[in-house]
């Protein structure tokens, strides 16, 4: 009789793990980098990592439903005539007109006015749905200079001049020519169906100098009025975030690499910058190194999902925060009851992220006339409403839980982290012990 080993369990490699061989086997086939939006799906470092300390003894909660925590905050209160006063800390983020339909766009200005905060445009330019049904509404000033013209700058409530964002800091934008219809070709002066990219930099200014320069040319447009806001992409948050300030930002907008994008490469998304909780300190320790934390406000976006979130970044000393692909999910992206043409498209409802294929059966994502009748722009903005209504009630209730009557009362005191990484990132304790890695000389 042959004695014969036992078979071994087959294992797969971590390293190359099943979506690692599909990409290498779908490159080898195709010889093209691969293109997506949304922003980083690998898991990082995030909001939950950290915990709140509830009030008990040492600390005196609110009562839930009978004492008041305001939420309300105000933007470009450092030179603007006219800054943003907001009911909520949440924004909704620049997604243009082109990579989104104009019902998704009408809708986003309806949800943001029922809540009482702000929308913005996004790469190609302001539409007539989103300037008449967002009662505030911030106008992004970027590299490519689509749409922009000076009626526009003037209409906005604030201008957002964007260096760079969290899926792509250092990198262009991308619209393909299945997305440029006729009404986005003649926004953008494109050509029709032809692939579009936007550029990586300004192309009228090169440093802090100049784009202190620029500021002061947007405020002379504007008469002074309206907030200037620099967006950076979460890179190198201490030194953009004092440059931008020292160049005479009203308000500085951090946007991590959780932050999604219409299109980028897939290398780009994963790889290059850094996750939003590694980005929170650094920008608000350099507020606070000059001198101007709370008078030059920050927003920080990538990645923010619920009222915990919104509160935890605001302990850590944030203003406002932003959010671009929950209100895409609020509006109906990613819906399980388009399952079968997600299917079709060789995707699953909750995965599909080829929105540059202008093909999305949600409607929100396309320029296709059909698909875009999916969405009703009142219902959709009702549930973005309802969304921002649950953020703000689950922020409040933590808040009140630690004895503030005020979200911006909270502070890292109030919370501890799960995890080495994160406890340096926030620079709050590990839970159980008094130990923030890098104090103390630890």
């Amino acid at each position: 009789m042959t004695y014969r080993n036992p078979p071994t369990t087959p294992r797969k490699s971590a390293t190359f793990d099943d979506y690692t061989l599909s990409e290498i086997r779908r490159a080898a086939a195709t010889g093209i980098y691969d293109i997506r939006g949304a922003g980083a799906k690998r898991k990082l470092p995030h909001f939950d990592d950290l915990l709140f300390l509830g009030a008990s003894i040492s600390r005196y909660p609110l009562e839930g439903y009978r004492e008041r925590c305001d939420t309300s905050v105000v933007l470009g209160s450092r030179y603007a005539k006219k800054p943003i006063e907001l009911k909520i800390p949440i924004t909704i983020a620049g997604m243009s007109f082109g990579s989104l339909s104009g019902p998704a766009k009408e809708a986003l200005g309806r949800g943001a006015t029922l809540s009482g905060t702000s929308t913005t445009t996004g790469d190609g330019g302001m539409t007539e749905e989103e300037r008449g049904h967002s009662e505030q509404l911030v106008y992004q000033y970027l590299p490519s200079r689509y749409g922009m013209n000076l009626r526009d700058l003037r209409r906005a409530d604030a201008i957002e001049v964007v260096v760079g964002q969290g899926a792509k800091p250092g990198g262009g934008g991308m619209l393909l020519g299945q997305k440029i219809s006729d009404r986005v070709a003649e926004m953008r002066t494109l050509p029709k169906g032809i692939d579009q990219r936007s550029a990586s930099r300004h192309p009228d200014w090169t440093g802090p100098d100049d784009l202190e320069i620029k500021i002061l040319e947007l405020r002379e447009i504007t008469d002074w009025e309206k907030p200037i806001y620099v967006k950076v992409g979460g890179a190198r948050p201490y030194y953009d975030t004092a440059l931008a300030v020292k160049a005479g930002a009203d308000v500085v907008v951090v946007d991590g690499m959780q932050g999604g994008t219409a299109a980028t490469q897939e290398v780009f998304i994963e790889n290059v910058g850094q996750p939003t909780l590694a980005c929170i300190r650094p920008a608000v320790q350099a507020l606070q190194d000059l001198g101007m934390h709370r008078k030059v406000q920050l927003i920080i976006s990538g990645g923010i999902r619920n009222g915990a979130d919104v509160a935890k970044a605001l302990a850590l000393g944030v203003d406002a925060v932003s959010i671009g692909t929950a209100a895409l999910v609020a509006l109906g992206d990613n819906d399980p009851r388009w399952e079968a043409e997600y299917n079709d498209l060789g995707t699953t409802a909750g995965a599909y992220d080829d929105w540059h294929e202008g093909r999305d059966p949600a409607g929100i994502t396309t320029q296709d006339p059909e698909l875009m009748k999916r969405v009703d722009p009142v219902a959709a903005g009702r549930r973005l409403a309802n969304y921002l209504k649950v953020m703000t009630l689950e922020a409040q209730t933590i808040a009140r839980a630690c004895g503030k009557n005020s979200l911006h009362n909270l502070e890292p005191e109030d919370l501890v982290a799960l995890t080495i990484e994160a406890a340096a990132m926030a620079g709050v304790p590990l839970a159980g012990t008094n130990w923030i890695p890098g104090k103390n000389g630890f």
